[in-house]
Parts: structure tokens; sequence; C-alpha cells
């Protein structure tokens, strides 16, 4: 078949599912085929926090040029074509422990388990500078990358590492040891966390070049954005920006250009949302590349990537949920091509063995998720699995031309210092953070566990269990201060809080709203009493609210079934004690004829949950 027939073909197959879609969309708005226009697929249309439109469907139409293979500037399809694929991405694990001895049992065991990267935060707080040697004393340092986390101690944790690595004679490549020195200045001025000066860390970088080792002083902490609630594109113009201006610091102190980017390593929030993370990974190390290309040393432009599960998405309520948020991550920023990944503890966002685990289950259940990935799933076996998927092709590009946008901003205020004075990085971020939240709060955005399918069954969390909002703008956060409030009450009153359904009709009627109704309330800790049908015209309804001792109640029935007896039955229940009434439904179902006998309020798929339960919890004395 000639290209033109195939072109033919596949433009008629794209009418006809046009049509189709029509059809089904026509059908379910109760309107003509025609009223919905040229282009009906567009009501389909998704559009991301960069604005970025996502199609319901990709075609030939979407292609296009193919990337240059892996290892090849622009280094979108990855960074290295020798990667060994019986390896994949490195299993990277991060380790806090105060005690050096026990610490270095704890890295052995990992590294023995699976892990081949190891991410250790030193300093205050963590492990002290003086007990590094300790933790790494049988660490093979050529076989394991280590990154320091140390933040204001970041120089004297380079001093111990310099000697311990000075100290091993049994290292026969010093070449093939690679160290990130974890400076970040520029992130932690964001984030708010103690760090060293720029120019501190220029001399660090300075002194790192002459070293035998491969070693490089900066990382860009891209999850500092990400963290405070940063969309993808925003943490990657941030990012750039700031590499530019370390770029710039370098250069400045005497470094050539691609030894100014080779100091530097970048680390990013993989989320929950796998075509997305896939996508921004290969748009991060275009758009490094695109710097290196200006910069005048394009072929040091493949920096290596740190991807880390997000810190945002992850839950304290239901937390075993976490284990499939962070599964989903790994995998689309190993599918994107990062280097090393580090999947964060599924209760991570709580103190440790707040859910009756240890330390030692948690880690090995992060561990094992990077595992499964790269050794029954065989994910690592591919490079870039994900070249040629229009969709992905397209989002990368997408992704990367929104973040450039957002770079190109930063620059022009100034550069990256001048716009986080100004306050530009910071507004930008929290635009989108109360976008994001806006949409969890009217569960338009679904966080499984939390404002959908919450499960109020599990155990109240530990006394004095502080929110995680700290160090990550966490996106349950909002419901499970709804849930804390109902834990205070169940230990205050031996119950949680409580409302009462009133079903309208048989269970096929009535059924989809109290459903509805009883995962809203739970999303905000609250108990819902279903009596079964109840009828306003008789006794039945007085006694389910006898038997509750409810004082709210929510009518839930059909569109038709509250234009014909909504009034009667708010009219009941006030009469048995009820002193709100609630309707599961839209106000217009009630209709004009219920004279003053209308219910207090309406719950609805898209109202603000987190609003209404906030109210609701006020009202039953929560």
């Amino acid at each position: 078949m000639s290209l033109a027939a195939e072109a033919e073909d596949a433009a008629r197959a794209y009418a006809q599912w046009q049509q189709a879609v029509a059809g089904v969309l026509a059908k379910s708005r109760r309107v003509d085929p025609a009223e919905l226009g040229p282009e009906p697929q567009r009501l389909l249309e998704t559009t991301t926090y960069d604005d970025v439109t996502v199609a319901p469907l990709y075609s030939g139409r979407d292609e296009r040029p193919e990337a240059p293979l892996p290892g090849q500037f622009p280094y979108t399809r990855g960074g290295s074509s020798t990667r060994d694929v019986n390896a994949g991405w490195l299993v990277s694990a991060r380790f806090d422990g105060t005690d050096a001895k026990n610490l270095g049992e704890q890295i052995l065991d990992a590294l023995e388990n699976g892990v081949s990267a190891l991410w250790l935060q030193v300093g205050d707080g963590a492990l002290p500078v003086d007990g590094l040697s300790v933790a790494l004393d049988k660490v093979l340092v050529d076989l394991a990358p280590i990154s320091l986390d140390a933040g204001a101690d970041v120089p004297a944790a380079t001093t111990a590492m310099y000697a311990l690595l000075d100290a091993r004679t049994d290292v026969a490549d010093r070449g093939a040891v690679r160290i990130a020195l974890g400076a970040a200045p520029l992130t932690s001025a964001f984030s708010g966390r103690a760090d060293i000066t720029v120019d501190e860390a220029v001399a660090l970088a300075t002194a790192a070049t002459e070293r035998v080792e491969t070693v490089r002083a900066f990382t860009v902490d891209g999850t500092a954005f990400h963290n405070s609630g940063a969309s993808d594109a925003e943490e990657l113009g941030a990012a750039i920006a700031v590499g530019i201006e370390y770029v710039r610091a370098l250069v400045a102190a005497g470094l050539s250009a691609e030894q100014a980017l080779g100091q530097i390593e970048f680390r990013f929030a993989a989320s929950d949302d796998q075509f997305q993370t896939i996508a921004k990974f290969r748009a991060a190390r275009l758009l490094w590349a695109r710097v290196a290309q200006v910069a005048g040393a394009g072929d040091a432009g493949n920096a290596p990537q740190h991807a880390v599960t997000s810190a945002a998405m992850m839950a304290q309520r239901d937390p075993w949920v976490n284990m499939l948020r962070t599964t989903l991550a790994a995998f689309g920023a190993g599918v994107g091509g990062a280097d090393s990944v580090t999947v964060l503890p599924f209760d991570s966002a709580l103190p440790a063995g707040a859910v009756g685990v240890s330390e030692a289950f948690s880690a090995r259940i992060a561990r094992n998720t990077n595992l499964l990935l790269l050794e029954e799933s065989n994910l690592g076996r591919v490079l870039d699995p994900g070249a040629g998927s229009w969709y992905i092709e397209d989002l990368t590009a997408q992704v990367a031309a929104k973040s450039w946008e957002f770079f190109q901003q930063i620059e022009a205020a100034g550069g990256y210092r001048t716009a986080l004075d100004a306050g530009l990085v910071a507004d930008r971020i929290a635009t989108t953070r109360a976008r994001r939240e806006s949409d969890i709060a009217h569960r338009k955005t679904s966080v499984t566990g939390i404002n959908e399918f919450p499960n109020l069954g599990e155990a109240p969390l530990p006394a004095g269990v502080a929110d995680s909002g700290a160090f990550a703008a966490r996106y349950a956060a909002p419901f499970e201060a709804l849930r804390n409030r109902s834990d205070v009450y169940l230990a205050v009153h031996g119950s949680r809080p409580t409302v009462l359904l009133a079903p309208l009709g048989p269970v096929a009627e009535h059924n989809v709203r109290t459903t509805f109704a009883s995962n809203l309330l739970a999303a905000g800790g609250i108990d819902a009493i279903n009596p079964g049908p109840v009828d306003p015209s008789d006794d039945t309804l007085a006694a389910a609210v006898r038997d509750s001792g409810a004082t709210v109640a929510v009518l839930c029935g059909t569109d038709a079934r509250y234009g014909e007896h909504a009034g009667t039955a708010t009219a009941a229940l006030r009469s048995a004690g009820i002193t709100t009434v609630l309707l599961a439904g839209p106000e217009k179902a009630v209709g004009d004829a219920q004279g003053d006998n209308r219910p207090d309020g309406y719950l609805t798929a898209r109202i603000d949950a987190v609003a209404a339960l906030t109210d609701l919890l006020n009202t039953l004395g929560a």
C-alpha cells in the first residue's frame, strides 16, 4: 500500500472514531450530535497544571521527528547508550540514622539485597560527620555511587569523605568512584533549609575537579519546588534556572564550561502520574542539553538524574496505598530514563513504627519496589521504552516547552536569585498549589484512601503525630486534618461523629446516593448510619432517628423521589429531633413544591468537600 493510501485510510479511521465519539457524547448529554461541532473529541481533552492539553486519542497525526538514540545529544531518550540492561537504573536508598555502626550494618544489608546507590543524610540530626568513615567502612566505594545530603555541614562531610577515599588502598579504578557532595544552596534558599553559600560550594567544586574520582559538588534539588506544590514544568523550569546560576558562578571562578557542567547533578520528584513522570525526566534532559549547547559544551549536557518518589503525594491515612503510588512513580522515573531511583518508604509521612511495622520492613518494601520493576518486570532491559509513543513524545515536547517558558520568565526577571528574592518563583508555585488543593477539595482529583474510598475503620494515629507539611505540601493534609478532629472526638466520646442516612425508596433507587454520602462523610471522619429504606409517612423514619441518636441527617434517593417526598421527609426528620437536614443531590431536584420544608444544604459530587465537612464537624461538635 502506498503512503498516500495509508494516510487516506488513517484519515478515514479517525473520522469514523470522531463520529463514534459524537454519538456517545450526544447520547449521554441528550443532544443532537450536530450540536457538538466538527471536533467533538475536544470535549474529552484534559488540561494539566502546566496548561498542557492531553488528547483522548493519539495517532500518526501526532507523530514527531524521531529523537537521536540514547547517549546522543540532546539525550531525550537517555543519557547512556551503554547502560547495563541487566542492571537497569541504579536502586538508590536513603539512610538517615544517627548511630554510625548501626547505619553501616543497614547499608551493608541493603547492598547485599539489591541496593546499588547510597544517599546519606549527614550532619545535624543525622549521621555525625565523624561517623562517615565508620558507616562506609566495608562499602566498596567504586561499585556503589554515594550521594551526600549534609546541608550546612557539606564542607565537613566533604573533608571526611575525601579522607575516607584517600585511606582506601584497595580501590583499583578511582575514576569509577562517583561521589555527589550535595551542595544545594539555591534550592535550600527556596525551601528554607540551612546550607552553605554559593561561593563556598564553588570552592568545593573547584577542588573537586582536581580529584581522581568523579565528584560533583552541586545538586540541583528540584524536589524543593515539587514539595512546595510546583507543577512538573515549574519544577523543571526553576531547576534549570538554578543550574545555570551554578554554571555561571563556576565559570566566573575560572572553570571551563565543560568542567562547570560536570559539577552538577539533578534531583527530581517522581509522582504517581506515570506518563507525566516519564515525560518530565525526558524533558529535563532535553532542556539541560540545550543549556550545555548554548554554553558551548553540548557533549557535557548529560547531567545525572536522581529520581525520588514524591513526598507530597504520600498520605498518613491508609498509608498502605502509598505502596501503589510509589510503584507508579518508580515505574515512571525508570521508564523516563532516570539514572537512579529512590523509593521513599510507604510510611515516610509518619513517625517510625506508627503503623506497627519496623523500619527494616518499610525499607525492604521500598527497595523491593525498585527490584520488582527491574528484575521481574525487566523494565531496565530497554533504553527509553516510551520512545515512539505518540502520546509520550508529544507530552515530552509540551512539558519541555512549558518548562522553558517558565525558565525564560525567571531569566527575564534577572535570574533565579533575583526572581527568588522578588517572590516570582514562590508566587507562581503557590498559585499551582492552590489550584491542586482546590481540585482535591472538590474531589475533581482523587486521592485514594483520602477523599475517595477512605477507611474509617482504621486505627487512629498515635497521639502527637504532626502533619508533615513542614517539608512537603502533602496533597492529603486538608482531609487528614478533618480525620484528626474525628480521632479527638472518638477519644472523648467513644464513637465517631455520626450522621443518619435517610434512604428514600427501594435499594435500587437510593443505593448510589447512600454510597456516595457514606464515602463523602467518611473522608471527614464522620460515620454514616444507614438504617435501610425509611418512609416519612410512617414511624420508620422517626424510629431511625431515635435509634441513631443523630442530630444531622442526609436524605438519599432519586431526583424523582426527592420531587415527591423531600419536603415531607424533611419535616418528619425535624419533628423527630434532627436539627440539620442535608440532601445528597442538587438543589434543583427538590423543586418548588416543598414550601418551608426544604433541606438545609446539598451534597453533590463537586462541592468543596473540605469546606462542607469542616462545617459539618463544627455542627457535630467535633
